[in-house]
């Protein structure tokens, strides 16, 4: 990609493009709500359309514009991944609460579906399905194994793609081998968080755009909730920040890591390239530490490609020279195509990566997707406002569990992370060495 300059390339979103974050107008405070929000992502908006069609009175709050966080600059890929394996949960938490997360995947994608089916979101959503790479033929065959699992323990249709065969799924040699999952799709994700908005204030509920919370007061009869233009007592607060969480919530800022995942974009393709590099139009996933996601964009004109950032200030161009590099190697077509974005958004990791329902001094909380927000955000966020409305069953989660552990020495500067990201790099250096050899 020879001539890419950081002039060359946009640092806003190519969602925005179609979907630019709405400016809400400023609208006056409420003296008192049933329930108040900290967040107009995807969880807090769909927790809020669950309490407003309940007849609750709602009053969601942004430090931004709804939207212009991690909901309108990610993937738009349906995955609802869990990051630690089935045997790592299992470890950890009992076999039946992984058995329970993993049910659960399958539930929170359906809703996902059926939500956009059923309020006829208009967010190009289409379940293409999705190829995960391996590495070298060892890792080939570990997969292929889980996915043969995954289909007999869950009736997903998920199967193994043999080297062979991989041209019919994805145009590169890279890979030597690897799996679909069939339930998998991609969306545009500043669409449905449009779309999402729009139909959450057409319940009713109020959304709050650029006014943050500057603190929540626990107090006999509900909370006292601050910002820079008043207060207003709520006698319920929901906090799903993620990502973007604050100093307004500092024992959930002590347990959420943000971690920049950046996305390229490339110029439009020609057609015949695309047929070629991305044949059935899939979204395509890795599997290494700090692996790529990449897919088509819906016109299915450009290859957009993400990864993490170990950046933590301004916009430096090597994360999206990075970026840049690992798809000409992927696709060595493509080494001299020149990129029309590039951006970044913030995800929430936390010590056991997995999402999080909890419930501290009064408070619910509804976070710490870990990069798989697209599919855990809605499901968790309507979650969440079942369980303020009182019912037990539809408020239940297998992420309902005790908040995440703390990080040491940590309050809100991810200072650590370069380090950690570098050492990831290395250990997917040398699992590549190991799967070649």
């Amino acid at each position: 990609m020879s001539g890419d300059t950081p002039s060359s390339w946009r640092a806003t979103p190519w969602w925005w493009e179609a979907a630019p974050p709405v400016a809400l107008p400023e609208t006056a405070l409420p003296a008192d709500v049933d329930v108040a929000i900290l967040g107009a992502g995807y969880a807090g908006l769909s927790a809020a359309l669950v309490l407003a069609r309940a007849g609750r009175s709602v009053a969601v709050f942004d430090a931004m514009s709804p939207g212009e966080g991690a909901s309108s600059r990610n993937g738009g890929i349906t995955s609802g991944s869990i990051r630690p394996s089935f045997a790592t949960i299992a470890r950890r938490f009992g076999e039946a609460k992984a058995l329970a997360i993993e049910a659960e995947g399958k539930s929170a994608r359906e809703y996902l579906w059926e939500m956009i089916r059923s309020e006829k979101l208009n967010c190009d959503f289409h379940l293409t399905g999705l190829f995960k790479g391996a590495l070298g033929f060892d890792q080939y065959d570990a997969m292929a194994r889980a996915a043969d699992v995954l289909a007999k323990r869950l009736g997903i249709e998920a199967y193994a793609v043999p080297h062979a065969e991989q041209h019919c799924h994805i145009g590169t040699d890279f890979y030597r081998g690897g799996t679909v999952r069939n339930d998998i799709g991609g969306l545009h994700p500043a669409k449905f968080h449009a779309e999402l908005l729009r139909i959450t204030l057409a319940a009713g509920a109020a959304v709050h755009a650029r006014r943050p919370v500057t603190g929540i007061t626990r107090e006999v009869t509900g909370f006292r909730v601050t910002t820079p233009d008043g207060v207003v007592r709520a006698g319920q607060v929901l906090v799903c920040t993620n990502g973007y969480t604050g100093g307004t919530t500092p024992f959930l800022q002590r347990r959420l890591i943000p971690v920049r995942s950046r996305i390229i974009a490339t110029e439009e393709l020609p057609p015949e390239l695309m047929a070629r590099l991305m044949p059935r139009g899939m979204m395509v996933g890795e599997n290494r530490q700090l692996g790529f996601y990449y897919r088509p964009s819906p016109d299915g004109r450009r290859i957009l490609l993400g990864g993490r950032d170990s950046s933590r200030r301004g916009d430096p161009a090597e994360p999206t020279l990075r970026l840049r590099d690992g798809l000409s190697e992927i696709f060595p077509d493509l080494a001299q195509i020149r990129l029309a974005h590039s951006w970044f958004g913030n995800v929430a990791m936390n010590r056991d990566m997995l999402p999080r329902m909890f419930e501290r001094d009064g408070v619910l909380y509804a976070t710490g997707f870990c990069g798989s927000g697209v599919v855990w955000a809605p499901w968790l966020g309507s979650r969440a406002a079942y369980r303020l409305l009182g019912h037990k069953t539809m408020g239940a989660t297998a992420f309902a569990d005790r908040p995440p552990a703390a990080v040491p020495l940590y309050r809100g500067d991810p200072w650590f992370l370069p380090a950690i990201i570098q050492n990831y790099s290395w250990q997917d250096r040398i699992a590549f060495w190991r799967a070649r050899r």
